[in-house]
This record gives C-alpha cells, sequence and structure tokens, in this order.
C-alpha cells in the first residue's frame, strides 16, 4: 500500500490546507468579491423596488388628497311657493330658487349676464340638492334655510390653489371678475372645504364636484359576491377530486396542465369568452355585475384550484393514514380531516385569487361595464360600473376636476386591495396548523 492510499484510509487523517499559498488567497478574495457585488445587487434592487413604490404612492397621494375635500358654499335660499308646486314638490323650478338666491348674494349686480355668470359659481347640482330636502320635508315651502352645496368645478379649482392666478386672463378659465365675486365670498365667510362624503356616497356623473363612487363600489361587491359565490365551490370540489379521488392517468395530466395553463391566460381572452358567451349566446344584460362575477368567476377558478390542490397537498399523509386506519371511508377522510386542516391555506388562496378579480379591467370593459350611469345598481342585474373600469372613465374625462378624483379612486382601490391581502395573512396565521 503506498503512502496516499494509506493516508486515504485512515480516518482520521485530515486534509491539510497551507492557508498562506497566494493563489488560495486570490480565489477567496474573488469569492468575497463576487459575495459583495451579489449583495449590493439584491439590496439595490430592493432600493428601486421601494422607489417604484414610493414615487407610485406618492404621486398619488399628491395628486389624489384634493379629491377627499369639496369646496362649498353656503347660501340663504328662501323656497318661494311660486315655484314650488305642492302637490307634487319635485317638479318645481329649483333652478330658478338657485338664481334667486345667488342674486341676493351679489345684491350690486343688475346686469343678467353678469348674474347668470355668477350664479355660475354655484354646481348644476345645487338645484338637486335643494330639491331633495324639500321633498323629503315639504313643510320647508315658503320658509328661508341655509343650505351649502358644491361649487362648479373651476372655483373648485380655484379655491384648493389648482388655478394659476397669475396666468394672464385670456389663458384662464375664470376671468378677473368672476375671481373677485369668488374671493368676495370667501371675504364673507360663506367658503368652505369639508370632507367630501360625496366621493363615495354619489354616483357618477358629468360633473366632477358631484360624481362619486357608490355606482362602482356596489357593482363591484355584486361582482366580487357572484365571482365568489361561482368560482369557490366549484374550485374546491374540482380540486379535492383532482387531489384525492381522480385516478392518475393521461387524462387527468391533461386536466392539470389545463389548469395550469388557464391560470397564465390574459384576462382580456376571458372577456372575449363572455362577450361571445354570456352576453352573445344566454343573452344576459350588458353591464350587469352579474356577468361581470361570471366573467371574474373563470378566470380565478384556475387560482382557487391550484390553491387548493396546493394546501390539501400540505397535509401530512400520516393524517389520511392514521383515519383510514380507524375504519373511515375516503369520503370522510377527506371532509372530516383533510379539508379543514387545509381550509387556511384554501382561503389565503381563494381571498388573494378575489383581490386579483377586484383590480382587472380588460374582460369588465368587453362585457360594457363602462357605461356612463349615473345611479347606483339596485340588484346584481342592474347595469353598473366596477372600480377599475370607474377608473379608466374618470382617467379619459377632460375636466381637471377628475384628475384628482381618478387618483383618489386608485387609493380606494388600492386600500380594498390591501385590505384582502391583509385578511389572506391573518386567516393563514391565525388557523395555520404546523406539524
Amino acid at each position: 500500500m503506498t503512502d496516499m492510499q494509506a493516508e486515504r484510509g485512515d480516518t482520521s487523517a485530515t486534509l491539510r490546507i497551507n492557508w498562506s499559498d497566494p493563489a488560495i488567497g486570490a480565489r477567496l478574495a474573488r469569492r468575497k468579491r463576487r459575495q459583495f457585488w451579489l449583495k449590493g445587487l439584491g439590496l439595490a434592487a430592493i432600493s428601486v423596488a421601494f422607489a417604484m413604490l414610493f414615487i407610485l404612492v406618492g404621486s398619488l397621494l399628491s395628486t389624489g388628497y384634493q379629491a377627499f375635500r369639496q369646496t362649498h358654499v353656503a347660501m340663504e335660499v328662501r323656497l318661494d311657493p311660486a315655484h314650488i308646486r305642492a302637490d307634487n314638490p319635485a317638479r318645481g323650478n329649483f333652478r330658478a330658487i338657485v338664481g334667486e338666491a345667488v342674486a341676493n348674494l351679489f345684491p350690486e349686480i343688475e346686469d343678467r349676464a353678469d348674474l347668470r355668470s355668477a350664479t355660475g359659481i354655484v354646481s348644476n347640482g345645487a338645484q338637486f340638492i335643494i330639491r331633495d330636502r324639500v321633498v323629503e320635508n315639504p313643510d320647508l315651502i315658503g320658509q328661508t334655510i341655509r343650505v351649502e352645496v358644491p361649487v362648479s368645478d373651476n372655483y373648485d379649482q380655484l379655491a384648493k390653489g389648482l388655478l394659476d392666478r397669475d396666468t394672464p386672463e385670456e389663458h384662464r378659465r375664470l376671468k378677473d371678475d368672476e375671481i373677485a365675486r369668488f374671493d368676495q365670498l370667501a371675504e364673507a365667510g360663506l367658503i368652505s372645504k369639508p370632507l367630501n362624503t360625496a366621493l363615495l356616497t354619489n354616483a357618477d356623473s358629468r360633473f366632477p364636484e358631484l360624481a362619486g363612487l357608490k355606482g362602482a363600489l356596489l357593482g363591484s361587491f355584486y361582482a366580487l359576491m357572484t365571482c365568489f359565490l361561482l368560482a369557490f365551490p366549484v374550485g374546491i370540489g374540482a380540486a379535492i377530486y383532482l387531489e384525492e379521488f381522480a385516478p392518475k392517468n393521461r387524462i387527468s395530466d391533461l386536466i392539470e396542465i389545463n389548469i395550469n395553463n388557464l391560470a397564465a391566460v390574459p384576462s382580456v381572452v376571458f372577456g372575449l369568452l363572455a362577450l361571445a358567451v354570456f352576453l352573445g349566446w344566454f343573452g344576459l344584460p350588458r353591464s350587469a355585475p352579474f356577468v361581470g362575477g361570471m366573467t371574474l368567476a373563470l378566470m380565478t377558478l384556475p387560482t382557487i384550484i391550484i390553491a387548493t390542490r396546493a394546501a390539501l397537498k400540505a397535509v401530512p399523509p400520516s393524517i389520511r393514514e392514521a383515519a383510514l386506519g380507524v375504519g373511515a371511508s375516503r369520503q370522510q377522510v377527506v371532509f372530516g380531516h383533510v379539508l379543514p386542516l387545509a381550509m387556511p391555506g384554501i382561503l389565503t388562496g381563494t381571498i388573494i385569487g378575489l383581490a386579483q378579480a377586484l383590480g382587472e379591467t380588460a374582460p369588465l370593459l368587453l362585457i360594457g361595464m363602462n357605461a356612463f350611469i349615473t345611479s347606483a345598481p339596485e340588484t346584481p342585474f342592474s347595469s353598473a360600473t366596477a372600480l377599475p373600469t370607474q377608473i379608466f372613465i374618470w382617467a379619459d374625462s377632460p375636466e381637471r376636476g377628475f384628475v384628482s378624483r381618478t387618483s383618489a379612486a386608485i387609493l380606494v382601490l388600492l386600500g380594498f386591495l390591501i385590505a384582502m391581502n391583509a385578511l389572506a395573512i391573518f386567516l393563514r396565521s391565525k388557523f395555520e396548523r404546523k406539524w
């Protein structure tokens, strides 16, 4: 036996490295440099990601916070019985009532054109606000009441500092005399900027100062409820069969491959499918949240199936073996032991899938949920928009007031997405079992 063989056969022998060798030192230095650069690239990537996120959120906040406050003007309004029908108050001439109230604000104006210009300070929706109060309480007819109504969009931009007063008059939306009248009201203490609750309580409108998200919020709610009620039981049932009962053959392999492929299909394809099948063949109503929910269910179904199968696989085989060992049937094993333990993962995957569906725009555009609808939907079959499509509509509007409302709507949508993801994390951490 040679010395080398004896050295290899001796288990107590250790490899002796000459750490003073320059070649080894050079290799270690290269390894440390590569590790240093790898860490640096990782930190740089994280820094860039956080910077982009900060820029995105910062730009939305800097633009959207203006929409959460709305400029109002206070007026003394006389509900003249000559302009209101006692038998049907809703048919009154409330535009004339608003005009008289504005004229009382500016008693020095005598020219009809100037008075008409001054009336433009008040939003076109002021007459409907007063009408609703009279319809709610007809005893107000003949009295003088104090109301605060929104100002029109141009004056709202002026009050928020978004309209530059130093711009030459010919390039400005408001003339000098119009700005002077508004300043006169502000000096009299009649201008205020309260919290804009109408952003959540009003439906869409052509006038930015009146536009709100109520219709879009209800449309998204109905669509998500429809999506959940369809996709959740079907997705769980399909996943249980494929994971626990289906024989492992070419057919089940083909089904699994197609489910994985469907999860990667662009959402616009599901919109085209809904347009051809739900609207074309079945004749379902266009722009209905129910149809939108069915479309989103098709898109969410593969995600729920994949998440449910992963949760079922995570349950230890010993749970199944122990239940079978005491005489439980396959059905009792699955529904009595495996499914309850997998439910936290199933709920997490379902909520994440619904959050993804909440932010989808393309399939809803194809089924017409981007129509201009000024009332909130009463049922899932009524015409409505959704949060993503409402953002699309406002972003395409030429009025400047919709710029801040678009950013505000995005912030509302992001708030819902963050809340849904937080709920998924909470459910996973609360009910997750570790073995």
